[in-house]
């Protein structure tokens, strides 16, 4: 009997998980796919959402239970590196209207694969970053 009741709370444990994630997902954000690198050929690119805050871009995995977010690129130190299209076996879980950029930042590398719309938000949020100079002139 124990262990029945040890195991209906564990069931209702996950569902209140997965209830809670989807209701993360659900409050908006923009598509996209990610991958944290070192990765070889198409692997590791995950499905997800994103969400950019003043200092933040936040990436919660459609397939994950994990309460916060996935991945946080900082936009303080942001690096963004090249753009390319889809290649080899990416076009398994992407279109030509897709583009790959590479992101960085002082935690890691990233690729980040956006439709156009997705990547001129995610450039604009990039660029209208206040300057190191400013920042420093606010906090003074």
């Amino acid at each position: 009997m124990v262990l029945l009741i040890i195991l209906v709370l564990v069931l209702v444990a996950l569902a209140l998980v997965s209830t809670y994630r989807l209701v993360m997902l659900r409050r908006g954000g923009t598509a996209a796919i990610l991958r944290v690198l070192p990765a070889r050929g198409g692997e590791r690119w995950r499905h997800g959402v994103i969400r950019y805050d003043e200092d933040h871009l936040v990436f919660f995995k459609l397939s994950s239970l994990k309460l916060g977010a996935d991945s946080v690129i900082r936009r303080r130190g942001i690096e963004i590196g090249e753009r390319r299209g889809p290649q080899g076996d990416e076009y398994d879980i992407m279109t030509d209207g897709i583009a790959v950029i590479g992101v960085s930042d002082r935690d890691g590398d990233y690729e980040l694969a956006l439709d156009r719309a997705a990547l001129t938000a995610f450039l604009s949020w990039v660029e209208s970053r206040p300057s190191e100079r400013a920042r420093r002139l606010r906090g003074h």
